[in-house]
């Protein structure tokens, strides 16, 4: 028998609305998230988006700030380092325990998500890249047959989409890199390689981490510069 996933709550649809807005730059880092005025933009009442947005400042992607309530969080390497750390030991464990238990599966479905990868890769679409990108991650850890993995992983994909949003918009060339590590991870699982499973997924996502905690370093340290320009500029005038 097939089962059918539940539809997503009010609360969920809730949180993928304002996980698209951070994502997509229409909320920027720093804007005041006033819950009657979301509630009003999605047309729902206050409970949903206050459930939401505590289950989004779970994930890091909101914050409260002294005197302007809740806000959209800034990047913060620290945690971005953290969360790519734990990331890296459980789809480690992921791809390993695939290896063990799910080859053959592997085989007959893992080349699609390659496909899909490689398609996302030519459309240019920032959202469809990490779309896949982010299925072929779930695949693996359902491969693993280790239901706390996915469990554990799946409040943080709001921010991790957030992350990797940010840094894809600018380096394009690293979605092509992705998908050959994606490929050289799925032929260890088919052959049952676990331990080179193992090895090459925790290099990819440490591999990854390393880009993007760079490049939102490198962020941080440009807002100084622009601010002083700015303030320059208006005392010029």
């Amino acid at each position: 028998m097939r089962i059918v996933p539940p539809a997503p709550s009010l609360v969920d649809q809730v949180v993928e609305a304002i996980t698209d807005e951070i994502v997509s730059g229409v909320l920027m880092s720093g804007s005041r998230l006033i819950q009657d005025d979301l509630a009003e933009a999605y047309g729902v009442s206050r409970q949903p988006v206050q459930q939401a947005l505590m289950l989004l400042r779970g994930c890091g992607l909101v914050q409260s700030a002294p005197g302007r309530g809740l806000i959209v969080a800034p990047l913060d390497p620290g945690f971005v380092r953290d969360l790519y750390e734990m990331r890296a030991v459980l789809e480690g464990l992921a791809a390993r325990l695939a290896a063990e238990r799910a080859s053959d599966r592997a085989a007959r479905e893992g080349p699609a998500y390659i496909a899909a990868g490689h398609e996302a890769v030519k459309s240019g679409l920032v959202g469809r890249k990490i779309e896949t990108d982010i299925a072929f991650h779930r695949f693996l850890g359902d491969l693993s047959g280790n239901t706390l993995i996915g469990e554990t992983m799946a409040p943080h994909w709001p921010c991790l989409k957030r992350v990797m949003s940010d840094v894809l918009q600018k380096e394009q060339s690293m979605s092509r890199r992705v998908w050959d590590e994606h490929e050289d991870i799925l032929a260890a699982i088919v052959d049952g390689r676990s331990a080179d499973a193992e090895r090459l997924s925790r290099e990819h996502i440490s591999r990854a981490a390393r880009v993007f905690i760079h490049h939102i370093e490198l962020q941080q340290e440009s807002r100084p510069k622009q601010r002083r320009m700015l303030s320059a500029k208006k005392m010029s005038l």
